[in-house]
């Protein structure tokens, strides 16, 4: 019966990966994908749920740090923009002049956002006298009113965030929760006295990000973005980068140190002790729902989803067997339900009028932690049923069950942490290598599709164009862990301790 209700279901194989996808996001209830705009999905209850949690783990990680919560407006006049364009300009050359023009992408195109902004030209039958878009960031409505707000050192450090809806016209192909025009954004914008206090944030951030993927049971790859992938108005960027099941990377949360390259363009300066005027530093933090995506694709299976406990809508989903053969099993397990909320889990009590096998399939697919079944038989041996998303059925006693689901949670967590670790290890091979052959380069080996290649690194960006051209595959940039013992560089031959990685982005 369930082979049939499975094809009825029609979920694809996981080993499918690009048709398992958006099949599972809406058959899991998590979004509804028919809204008349392409990349902009209607949250349903179960997803919105999910994503709540995470963003309640980025409030906890704000409040841990001494961040507070701020809502900007959606429209920013465009003259806003043209002094972003202009800035953002301004570092690029500022760059490539400081930089052998040899080692650098020269970017024809405008820089900044413009190609990616909705615009808004008029209220109502009027037209605006100044046009406005909907924010793809905040940087520049929270720097106009950041130089109104911070007059003197005391007044730093400033520690803001939002959680907020951001639009980017997207002009390729969308995808849920990965590449939408409608962004469920997460962003913190901090300013600082000195560079130094700004890099201390760099690292708070990394912490952070960690602390995040941690709870979702996501391994991640973190790297200093090479320059041509850098954000253009930051000294530096980081990002983690979630490894697909199908060997793609997904970065979820970058970081940027911005020194005090924006403050002079927005005028955010500061007195400090002696009476000086001084340009504030400043860094940024962005994460969005591609960690809910990250989730999806890292932790599902031939079966749907499997929610980790910190985030699953409903860690345990009760249901009761054969409660019309004895009375008792209703109230027993309404009690049962009652006093597992209490103790801080979120419960799920399924009294649906359908047989058992229905509700653990249903449950399978939106991928509840823990399902627990309670019955006549049960009532009197004073245990009940406790089958893991992750595999396994235990008979276990009622007393003291609050304890035995929050081990078996932490169980849960431990083993989709490990799986996950073991799948990302599965997917980082070392690199083939390249040899020069009649004065071209040439692949010593075959490159796989849905590899990630670890290769040391050390040479400038026409190095890398060797590469990238040669595989197909991005570079993402210097790894946190660098290699313990130096190698050489897979092109320059100079020996190098950095870790570098070759993917292919989505």
């Amino acid at each position: 019966m369930a082979g049939h209700g499975k094809a009825k279901r029609g979920i694809p194989p996981k080993s499918d990966f690009n048709s398992w996808y958006p099949s599972i996001v809406e058959i899991a209830d998590l979004v509804d994908k028919r809204y008349p705009i392409k990349g902009m999905d209607v949250w349903k209850p179960y997803g919105l749920t999910a994503m709540s949690l995470i963003d309640g783990l980025a409030r906890h990680e704000m409040s841990r740090t001494g961040h507070s919560e701020y809502r900007f407006p959606l429209l920013v006049p465009e003259d806003l923009l043209e002094k972003e364009n202009k800035l953002v300009s301004r570092l690029k050359a500022a760059r490539a002049a400081g930089v052998d023009p040899s080692e650098l992408r020269m970017d024809e195109e405008d820089s900044g956002f413009k190609k990616e902004v909705y615009w808004v030209t008029h209220g109502g039958e009027n037209e605006l006298e100044i046009p406005m878009f909907l924010r793809p960031t905040s940087e520049t409505p929270m720097y106009s009113m950041f130089s109104l707000w911070v007059r003197s050192h005391a007044d730093l450090p400033l520690k803001t965030f939002q959680i907020v809806n951001t639009f980017r016209y997207e002009t390729k192909q969308t995808r849920s929760f990965i590449r939408v025009r409608e962004i469920h954004f997460f962003e913190a914008h901090t300013v600082h006295a000195t560079e130094d206090d700004a890099t201390e944030q760099i690292h708070e951030d990394a912490e952070m990000v960690q602390n995040i993927l941690h709870d979702l049971c996501l391994p991640s790859i973190v790297s200093k973005r090479p320059v041509w992938d850098t954000f253009p108005g930051a000294w530096y960027t980081v990002a983690a980068d979630v490894v697909m099941p199908n060997g793609r990377s997904l970065q979820v949360a970058t970081y940027h140190h911005y020194r005090d390259q924006w403050a002079g363009a927005f005028d955010l300066s500061y007195e400090d002790s002696e009476g000086k005027s001084r340009l504030c530093h400043q860094t940024t933090f962005g994460m969005s729902e591609r960690l809910l995506g990250a989730v999806v694709g890292m932790h599902g299976d031939d079966q749907g989803l499997i929610m980790p406990p910190a985030v699953a809508p409903y860690q345990v989903v009760l249901f009761p067997v054969a409660a019309h053969a004895n009375e008792e099993v209703l109230p027993a397990i309404e009690e049962l339900a009652s006093s597992l909320s209490d103790c801080g889990f979120r419960v799920k009590l399924d009294l649906r009028d359908v047989r058992p096998g229905v509700k653990h399939y249903d449950w399978e697919i939106k991928g509840a932690p823990i399902r627990l079944e309670l019955g006549p038989r049960d009532l009197e041996s004073g245990n009940c049923i406790l089958s893991l998303r992750t595999g396994g059925k235990n008979e276990v006693p009622l007393d003291g069950i609050a304890e035995t689901i929050s081990d078996t949670l932490d169980s849960i967590s431990d083993e989709l942490r490990t799986r996950s670790s073991v799948h990302i290890e599965s997917l980082i091979r070392p690199f083939p290598g390249i040899v020069m052959q009649n004065g071209k380069w040439e692949l010593s080996g075959e490159i796989e599709d849905g590899i990630i290649y670890e290769i040391a690194f050390d040479g400038n960006d026409s190095d890398a164009e060797v590469l990238e051209k040669l595989t197909g595959l991005a570079i993402l940039g210097d790894c946190d862990r660098q290699f313990t013992e130096p190698r050489p560089c897979v092109v320059t031959g100079r020996m190098t301790s950095r870790r570098q990685h070759l993917a292919r982005m989505y």
